[in-house]
């Protein structure tokens, strides 16, 4: 190690999240708040679900009827 030192041992520690200002809170009651903080999350937003294709808007919509000879049997028909 000559001269070169780690990105690590170079970093300042972060400040604490939490500060116990109560002397009397006992360690059941920080646990509570420390589950309580945790579960709140404060993290990356979850990623959105992908919407399931038979629920789509677009197919809410009714298309138009084919017109002309021959339309009322071809309306039964798939596209």
């Amino acid at each position: 190690m000559s001269g070169e030192q780690t990105t690590e041992a170079t970093q300042v520690p972060a400040q604490p999240v939490l500060r116990v200002v109560n002397p009397d809170a006992t360690p059941e009651e920080i646990a509570a708040l420390v589950a309580v903080f945790s579960a709140l999350g404060g993290g990356a937003p979850a990623p959105a679900r992908p919407r399931p294709e038979w629920n789509a808007p677009h197919r809410q919509v009714r298309r138009t009827l084919p017109h002309g000879l021959g339309g009322w049997r071809s309306s039964a028909l798939p596209r």
